[in-house]
């Protein structure tokens, strides 16, 4: 197993510190213009000061429309970049790597008379962005990435997961346009190559710009999501690659896959010097060795950041790691530096909060790997 405490070099910028990075968690901790505050730099300056040596931010829409939470981080105008700066700063300081997610939420946007994909969707009541209007939508991921630049990030991450925007015109069912943007797998992915040439062009030489990919659900293909990894591993435009699995240890539900676990189909994978991680219930010292013993370069580390603000000490001293789990308190939550909004957000999602009534008429969450299928004991009131 690579040390987990090995700095991380890129083909652009600074290094990982080590090989712990905390996955990009919406988090609803930012004011409704986008606005960051103080509850956001809490949290991420927090995991930064706890070990991990790089912190991606909650998504960011690139324009107003595609912001898929109102109370998320705000990259689509110029307004934002001193909330952004106080920020990137407060996790630099730590000595991590602060990288922000640059997202459009397409059919699942917040403002929903203003939501747009791939293809009209009448369940959603998204129109299809016209031809025209495409290199629009490009110019504003790299505007969006250009303000992160000023403000002082080491880079951005595209979110190309999770059934968002991009994910829209990549998927072969939701995207049933006929023109440039649609029909084969290299059409479908046109958008995503776009961006990442956008961006590139718009930043420095030094700029980090990473991609989170599902291979599977949303209307993925697990070989059509290996084609593209591919692809971006031979352009070198990219500095990492991070595959959001829901379950790194599970097979892939595609039954002409290999009877391997998913995160293998793609750490097999030749990657020259474009960095590789991978997130799915990474939460004890086991999981751990696991993915570092087949390959990954880092860690995306989700829920157990945000259980654990050290969650990365806590395995370097206890390599055997088995942390109490949830159910959690909100009192926990708080001694970690998460906040009001969060913990909030936290109540809607399926047995993570014992002790907090969930909002009126919100929607309960259930992960597609619940834990409650699992067994896992829960945290213990007040454990650090």
């Amino acid at each position: 197993m690579t040390g987990l405490e090995a700095p991380l070099t890129f083909l652009r910028g600074r290094a990982l510190p080590n090989r712990f990075v905390l996955a990009p968690m919406t988090n609803k901790q930012s004011a409704p213009d986008g606005t960051v505050l103080d509850a956001e730099v809490d949290w991420l300056a927090r995991r930064a000061h706890g070990g991990f040596g790089g912190v991606i931010t909650s998504e960011s829409g690139v324009e107003l429309r595609g912001r898929g939470f109102e109370t998320e981080p705000g990259t689509h105008s110029d307004d934002h970049v001193p909330g952004l700066a106080r920020l990137a700063e407060a996790v630099k300081s730590a000595g991590s790597l602060v990288t922000m997610q640059l997202n459009h939420a397409g059919t699942r946007g917040y403002r929903v008379g203003d939501r747009v994909s791939s293809s009209e969707d009448p369940d959603t009541g998204a129109r299809a962005l016209r031809d025209d209007e495409m290199p629009e939508m490009i110019e504003a991921w790299a505007s969006a990435a250009g303000r992160c630049e000023r403000a002082g990030f080491d880079g951005v991450q595209i979110h190309a997961a999770h059934g968002y925007l991009i994910g829209q015109f990549l998927s072969g069912s939701l995207n049933r346009r006929v023109d440039d943007w649609g029909g084969s797998p290299e059409n479908r992915a046109r958008l995503l190559f776009a961006v990442v040439a956008a961006i590139r062009r718009a930043t420095g030489p030094n700029f980090q710009v990473g991609i989170r990919l599902s291979p599977e659900r949303y209307g993925q293909d697990l070989f059509e999501t290996t084609a593209i990894v591919e692809r971006l591993v031979d352009e070198r435009q990219v500095d990492s690659i991070d595959m959001s699995l829901w379950d790194a240890g599970k097979f892939p539900d595609d039954q002409r896959a290999d009877r391997a676990p998913i995160m293998r189909h793609f750490l097999r994978l030749p990657r020259g010097d474009v960095r590789m991680g991978v997130a799915g219930r990474i939460r004890t010292g086991a999981a751990v060795r696991a993915a570092m013993d087949e390959g990954s370069d880092y860690l995306s580390i989700g829920k157990a950041g945000i259980l654990y603000a050290d969650f990365p000490r806590l395995v370097q001293r206890d390599p055997d790691l088995e942390p109490d789990w949830l159910p959690v308190s909100a009192a926990h939550l708080r001694s970690q530096s998460v906040g009001e909004g969060f913990i909030e957000y936290l109540t809607t999602w399926k047995g993570f909060i014992a002790d907090e009534t969930p909002p009126e008429g919100s929607v309960e969450f259930v992960s597609a790997w619940s834990d409650d299928v699992h067994g896992i004991k829960p945290v213990a009131v007040g454990a650090e």
